[in-house]
This record gives C-alpha cells, structure tokens and sequence, in this order.
C-alpha cells in the first residue's frame, strides 16, 4: 500500500471512528416504509398508504410485481395490489432497495460513472443472489436481494472523500486501492448505523472469505457466490478463484459449474436487474 492511500485510508477510518464523517442515510421513503412495516399492528392497507405518498417509487413496485420474476396471470395496476401480492415484509426490502438509486450520484463526472458502475455490479449481484435464493435455499429472496444491493455500500463515503480531498485522490489507481482496502469495514458500520440485521450487515465483510465456515448456508453465501458468478469469464482476479475451494457451494448443494451453464440464469437476472436501472 502506498503512503498516499495508507493516509486517505486512516483518515477515512478515523473520521468514522470519532463521528466525523457523514455516512449515508436511508432515503426519507425507505425509514417511512420501514416504520410502517415494523408495526405490529400493520396491514398491506397501512402500507399501501404509505407508498402512495411517493408516485414514483409505487411505480416502480408495481413494474417489479408485473415483471418476469413473478409471472402474474392478472396485471396488477395499483400499489395496494402490489403490497398485496409481494406481503408486508418483501416490499419493506423492495421499497428500501429501489430507493436506494437515488444514493448512488456524485457531482463530478468521474466519481458519478464509478458510482453507476458500483449500482449496476450491485444489482447484478442482487438479481443472482435472488435467483439462488428462490432456487437453491428456503432463504427469503427479498431479503437476498437487498443483501445483493448493499453488499457495496460502503464504497459511498469514500467516494464522497474523494470529490471532497480532490488532490488526494486524483489518480485511479490510488482510488481504487483505497476502495479495495476499506470498503468492507466501512459497509459493515453503514448498515449497523441503519439498523439491519446482523445477518446483512456482516455481509461487506465477509462476501470475499471464499473458505467462511458457517454451519448453514445464509445471505452472505448467496451474495459470495453471486458475486463470483458475475465476474465469471473476465479478466477480475475473482475470476480466477478456484470454484471447488470455495466452501458456499456445497452449503447450497450446487455444482458451480451447472449453475454457470443454467440457461434460464442470463434472462432471469437480467429482467431482475432492469427493474433497479
């Protein structure tokens, strides 16, 4: 590491340690749904309301709730059909990844592509991790794909240092070390200050411990081997990781090499991946 990237990583670091850097905050819409959905007196009516404040984001669910992941016989047009259809709980984690676009924009051109290209490898992630989930575990398939959504979440506060320490980080190669070496604990400490659960929140951390020994598989399995699965056939180091050393797999009772050749996995993570973009 270079002296350069180890002072930017410290003092990234530090700031959070002592509170002195501004970590991202759910949008207002996610904490409403949220709320609504944690009370236990809620209904898919009570939600539905709180929905139908925000135009855009109802549009969004409905689009999701007609799209090929749940192949509806009957169209659903309004957002109390919707919230009716997916439960309380799935569109609590639906809302709360939709919402999230909008967090991932910058100000300067360079910062704002690297920022769009995170959001895009994200729901790539996502789309895999909810496809794994449906086919290969009884875990929630909202829940994974939220997992998949946040797993680089902690590549947001670096980025804003960047745009703001602008003589620091000017060159690609010190940025990109930077990202590499403290994404991960800053992802972790995002999603305790918001409240996830430990199971999702561990995630940044672990989703590249290729041997983890856990004693049944769990979101942060579905999200390792999604991420594996998307850097499959580049030239990214994680490509060239050895699938059979990699312990996720036989948690989930999965040939690697079958799951890269399934031939419904390409369109059903793509129609998964248009409804984030």
């Amino acid at each position: 590491m270079s002296q350069l990237a180890t002072h930017v990583k410290d003092a990234i670091i530090d700031a959070i340690e002592k509170d002195q850097i501004t970590l991202p905050t759910l949008p207002e819409v996610a904490l409403k749904v949220r709320e609504a959905a944690e009370d236990p007196n809620a209904t898919t009516n009570s939600l539905a309301q709180v929905l139908s404040r925000d135009a855009a984001l109802s549009a969004r669910i409905i689009r999701v709730v007609n799209s090929p992941l749940f192949r509806t016989t009957r169209e659903v047009d309004d957002i109390k059909m919707a919230v009716s259809r997916l439960g309380i709980d799935y569109t609590c984690n639906l809302a709360t990844g939709l919402a999230m676009k909008g967090m991932f924009q910058a100000t300067s051109d360079h910062i704002d592509k690297i920022l769009r290209d995170v959001w895009i490898h994200s729901t790539q992630v996502a789309a895999i991790s909810h496809i794994l989930a449906k086919n290969y575990t009884k875990l929630r398939p909202d829940r994974a794909t939220l997992a998949g959504l946040v797993h680089l979440i902690g590549i947001l506060p670096i980025l804003t240092y960047a745009e703001e320490h602008s003589s620091q980080l000017k060159d690609s190669f010190t940025l990109n070390h930077v990202i590499e070496t403290t994404h991960a604990d800053i992802g972790c400490k995002i999603l305790e200050t918001w409240d996830f659960p430990a199971e999702l929140a561990r995630i940044p951390g672990e989703f590249t411990q290729f041997t983890r020994k856990v004693k049944t598989v769990d979101y942060t399995d579905l999200v390792l081997v999604a991420n594996l699965q998307s850097y499959s056939g580049t030239d990214h180091p994680i490509a060239q990781v050895d699938l059979s050393t990699v312990s996720a797999f036989q948690r989930m009772g999965l040939d690697p090499e079958a799951f890269a050749n399934a031939e419904d996995v390409h369109a059903n993570v793509q129609a998964t991946m248009a409804v984030f973009n």
